[in-house]
């Protein structure tokens, strides 16, 4: 069955991922986030477009458990984002225009941009003061890369489109938390005093 192939190639492709990642980039962005916790005066705005703001939100809502002023780019609630503040954008391709025309107006503000992306050379990359490479098929790459894996007989993944850094970029994140609750001091148990207790 594809259920199990799929599972498993995400597992792997998860497993290749954390040896890809760049130390560097990884220690750059959690200094950022620790830094950021330190000032209270500081917000943490993350963003990005469909599945990856699917994920942004869910980071975003980490964050708020571990102390910090989280907020997801759409939301009603959003505050006006200023110098000092931290903008994360994910976008896999680095060129979702909605993703790249909000970060232009961060870096405008003097915000401080982190990229999460798979192309650090595309305009979301060339914005960012940190990024941090996540491998993954991409969209973009379904069709800009196609020829080329035929002729090296790179096989096509199982999960479509931009599932492989879409997944990886969540496994991610859910990484950083536990770096951050570490660096912080936090346990489970301040998390579950920060979790909402009026749920829909």
């Amino acid at each position: 069955m594809y259920v199990y192939k799929t599972m498993e190639e995400i597992a792997n492709f998860i497993y290749f991922a954390s040896k890809y990642l760049k130390e560097h980039q990884v220690e750059e962005f959690i200094n950022l986030l620790v830094s950021t916790y330190n000032n209270k005066w500081s917000k943490v705005l993350v963003m990005g477009a469909g599945r990856s703001g699917l994920v942004a939100r869910a980071f975003a809502m980490r964050l708020m458990h571990l102390g910090y002023n989280a907020y997801v780019l759409g939301d009603t609630i959003v505050p006006s984002v200023k110098k000092g503040d931290v903008v994360i954008a994910i976008s896999g391709s680095g060129t979702t225009k909605l993703v790249v025309a909000a970060a232009e107006t961060a870096k405008h503000v003097g915000a401080k941009l982190v990229a999460l992306t798979s192309y650090p050379n595309s305009p979301l990359g060339q914005l960012a003061d940190v990024i941090v490479e996540i491998p993954g098929r991409t969209k973009v790459s379904v069709s800009q890369d196609y020829f080329s894996r035929q002729i090296l007989g790179i096989h096509e993944p199982l999960a479509p489109l931009g599932t492989l850094f879409e997944i990886t970029t969540q496994a991610f994140l859910d990484s950083v938390v536990v770096e951050l609750m570490h660096r912080l001091g936090k346990t489970e148990e301040d998390l579950k005093e920060a979790h909402a207790n009026i749920e829909l």
